[in-house]
């Protein structure tokens, strides 16, 4: 399995607009990704609701993990998405 440990750079964190982006890109990718805050489990980076439920603000750390053919070409542009002030 690999993982990736993302800072999110969003001032205001996973909010709808950022979610939402994160969710589309997450379903477009070959492999099943979660997504997990410290001291909570891992949800289906797919899932809006999950993905809003996870409450990750804005300098929050968070781990993708994804396994399979194309994992880390999935977190690495997961990452990236996440990496971005999508609220600048």
């Amino acid at each position: 399995m690999s993982e990736r440990r993302v800072k999110i750079a969003s001032a205001v964190g996973l909010h709808a607009r950022p979610a939402g982006l994160f969710v589309r890109a997450a379903a477009e990718q070959p492999v099943p990704v979660t997504i997990a805050k410290d001291g909570r489990d891992p949800v289906d980076a797919r899932s809006i609701l999950s993905v809003l439920g996870l409450d990750a603000r804005g300098g929050d750390e968070v781990v993708l993990a994804a396994e399979g053919e194309g994992a880390e070409a999935a977190l690495a542009e997961l990452a990236a998405l996440l990496e971005v002030d999508h609220d600048a």
